[in-house]
Order: structure tokens, then C-alpha cells, then sequence
């Protein structure tokens, strides 16, 4: 019996969107379900996927808040 938890930042990916959509979730457990099945012969009525949103700004890497480690990445604006 599979347990899958996908952690992913709360921020939507489409304009506007702030979460993760129902579709994209469905999508992702419906993916993974696949995987398992597909890989290790898993039944995809016995895994069990668990997606938590979490707060941008509780999310962190190298070292950083996420907000500031993506400032960090974005090269800056040369002369035009």
C-alpha cells in the first residue's frame, strides 16, 4: 500500500490563480497513481497520494525564504 506526499509551494501557476487547481491535484494523483502501477506493479486502488499546499514564505532553499531566493535569481536589468 503506497503513501505519496507531494509537498508543493501555495501560488497558482495560471494568472490570477493563487493554489494549485482541483485539476492540476486530480492530475497529479491520477500521474502518480500511474507511475506506481506502471513501475512497481502497485495497485492503484491501494496508493494513496496526499498533496499539502504550503505558504510560499514557509518554503525555503539555499538558505533562503523562497520569495527572496527567486528575487536572487532574476538577473538584473541591463541597459536597454
Amino acid at each position: 500500500m503506497p503513501y505519496v506526499n507531494i509537498q508543493v509551494t501555495r501560488e497558482g501557476t495560471a494568472p490570477g490563480a493563487s493554489a494549485t487547481t482541483p485539476a492540476q491535484k486530480a492530475a497529479l494523483i491520477q500521474g502518480v497513481s500511474d507511475l506506481l502501477f506502471e513501475v512497481l506493479g502497485k495497485p492503484r486502488h491501494l496508493t494513496f497520494v496526499v498533496i499539502n499546499e504550503i505558504e510560499l514564505e514557509n518554503w525555503g532553499v539555499g538558505g533562503l525564504p523562497t520569495p527572496e531566493y527567486r528575487r536572487q535569481q532574476v538577473p538584473a536589468a541591463g541597459p536597454a
